[in-house]
């Protein structure tokens, strides 16, 4: 991996901790031109109760890698990025092993992106597809 993209992932990395995302023990693990991946492993701490991934712990994952490939897509120092929207749909269970999310961006206007986040298992298999739009304010001072 280049030191680009190892310095991206590091910061992704290094911005979770004490939030859902390190209790999620989601990690950020690859990027590139258009695109951000994480994974989150699943777990008795992920699960309903009837032993499967939990859609919202998916929505959880699919919300955290988009908005961060939004920080990484959209100038950070001149917006700040808020999800507006977010929808879902989970074709397939899950009960142990990992999930992986990719978000790609769809499309990148002025003020709005959207995001589609295709979240698999380890056989890339379908578990989630996901999208969320993003809204880029200017920071105020």
């Amino acid at each position: 991996m280049d030191e680009y993209k190892e310095k991206i992932l590091q910061v992704c990395n290094g911005i979770t901790q004490n939030t859902l995302m390190q209790t999620l023990d989601i990690e950020y693990t690859d990027v590139g031109e258009n695109f951000l991946e994480a994974r989150m492993p699943v777990n008795a701490r992920v699960h309903q109760p009837d032993g499967i991934l939990h859609g919202g712990a998916t929505m959880a994952l699919a919300e955290s890698v988009a908005s961060a490939a939004s920080y990484i897509f959209v100038d950070a120092q001149k917006f700040v990025v808020r999800g507006i929207e977010i929808s879902a749909n989970h074709v397939r269970s899950i009960s142990e092993g990992y999930v992986y999310a990719r978000a790609s961006m769809l499309h990148k206007g002025r003020t709005t992106q959207l995001w589609e986040i295709r979240v698999s298992d380890a056989s890339g298999q379908l578990i989630s597809h996901c999208k969320l739009t993003t809204l880029a304010l200017p920071k105020t001072d």
